[in-house]
């Protein structure tokens, strides 16, 4: 097998690799739904839990881009992989 130039790029071994996650989806009231698809979905892998929820931590503040008023439209969900 040749040598990959961004390990980051194999998604199959980056969750034994990296078991804690989390998952980022869209609220149902987002009208970017409609464009992405409903069951739109990202995943983001840590190596230990402490860095992933630091990462949570910041990922579910306000932007500093936001109107007064403006709600964020991501949902965050933790997961662990196998």
């Amino acid at each position: 097998m040749s040598s990959i130039c961004h390990p980051h790029n194999l998604n199959r071994t980056q969750a034994a690799e990296k078991p804690y996650g989390i998952r980022v989806r869209l609220k149902p009231t987002d009208p970017f739904r409609n464009l992405v698809g409903a069951d739109w979905s990202r995943e983001h892998w840590f190596a230990t839990e402490r860095e992933r929820d630091i990462e949570l931590e910041k990922m579910s503040q306000r932007y500093p881009y936001f109107r007064p008023g403006d709600q964020p439209s991501l949902e965050f969900e933790k997961i662990e992989g196998p």
